[in-house]
């Protein structure tokens, strides 16, 4: 039995790699969690949340380049390798947009800079504010790739740190359903009766009300924030998961093979977890790259109403909130660039989900 399934498997993969499409939405997959895991390694704005705001230099397009004089603010903060990398730099120096600068008499004189050609303002700084005097250190050339959003922000920075959250509410979703409906869809389907007739009466009544609706209901039940929406996400999505399992879990009970389990004294649970549930592995790989795509939909859809991850937090759901209205006024590229994020991790799970349900037809 186990060579018949390292073969099913082999072969179920050699399928997979044929497949073009899914294998290069895997690569997908692959690249952009790597990128949500080293987002703050990536982004030129390393601060926490990528928020460090520059009202002067608002909504300016891909490439812009400004001067950014950095005043250092003589707070050392001591943080972590692990620290930086998961939540970003804690950055206590305040940062300028400069047109110009000049040294004399030991100040450091500089024109703040503005948009459509007007005069910034002078102001002076004192040389000694700057370690040792080395003002240079402190004054470089930023060029934004992306542009600066509506509040100043490196744009590429937030897109980059948003694919955490559209990313690994998946992950955590995912699981979420799973465990949820693993349990009630095994008990339901391999026990039958009242057990199963109070379990689809569940499985119905939440399968009634509409999901954008229980995730809102479960949102403000739990508070606004970033593990409670992952957690409502989940919450909402066992129901799918249960049916299935339900119906499969129906169809190999009355397999010989568990009929001989149960003809050996094996308990209801070793025939459930060791004998049943890795027969419908294929389907369940199937619904949980569906519920990946849906789950990353549905936190985009929250945060573009407002309920989601809360400022400063970066989500593409939200980045498409703050700039919808630029659509109609002359820079679309600030809603159109988070939108073909989601779209294109969406439609990398619902290729590699097809691509699996073919690996795993054995028809095919």
């Amino acid at each position: 039995m186990a060579s018949q399934n390292n073969s099913l498997t082999s072969f179920a993969l050699q399928k997979f790699r044929r497949n073009f499409w899914g294998v290069f939405s895997l690569a997908i997959i692959g690249l952009i969690g790597l990128i949500s895991v080293m987002a703050y390694v990536l982004a030129p704005d390393a601060s926490r949340n990528a928020n460090q705001m520059h009202l002067s230099i608002h909504s300016k397009s891909p490439g812009f380049k400004v001067d950014m004089l950095r005043i250092p603010s003589g707070i050392i903060t001591e943080q972590g390798a692990l620290d930086k990398l998961f939540f970003g730099s804690t950055n206590t120096d305040t940062e300028i947009p400069i047109q110009s600068y000049k040294v004399a008499d030991g100040n450091l004189s500089y024109i703040e800079y503005t948009s459509d050609a007007l005069q910034g303002l002078e102001k002076e700084i004192e040389l000694s504010r700057f370690p040792a005097g080395k003002y240079n250190d402190f004054i470089e050339t930023r060029t934004f790739l992306f542009g600066t959003d509506k509040y100043g922000r490196d744009y590429l920075s937030r897109i980059l740190i948003g694919s955490r959250i559209s990313f690994f509410i998946g992950f955590i979703a995912v699981i979420i359903s799973l465990v949820i409906g693993l349990i009630l869809g095994s008990l339901a389907g391999y026990y039958g009766g009242r057990i199963d007739a109070v379990i689809m009466w569940i499985i119905n009544v939440t399968w009634s009300i509409p999901t954008l609706l229980m995730v809102i209901a479960i949102t403000l039940a739990l508070g606004k924030g970033f593990w409670q929406v992952f957690i409502a996400v989940g919450l909402t999505m066992w129901v799918e998961v249960a049916r299935v399992v339900r119906g499969q879990i129906i169809s190999a009970k009355e397999l010989q093979f568990v009929t001989a389990a149960r003809a050996l004294g094996f308990s209801d649970y070793r025939i459930i977890t060791k004998h049943i549930l890795p027969n419908i592995f294929g389907p369940l790989i199937v619904i949980s790259a569906a519920n990946f795509a849906a789950a990353i939909l549905i936190e985009s859809g929250l945060s573009f109403l407002g309920i989601g991850a809360q400022p400063p937090m970066a989500s593409w759901g939200a980045m498409i909130k703050d700039h919808y209205n630029y659509i109609i006024l002359g820079k679309p590229y600030l809603a159109l660039i988070p939108g073909l994020c989601i779209m294109l991790l969406v439609m990398a799970f619902m290729l590699v989900g097809n691509a699996f349900r073919d690996a795993l037809d054995v028809k095919v």
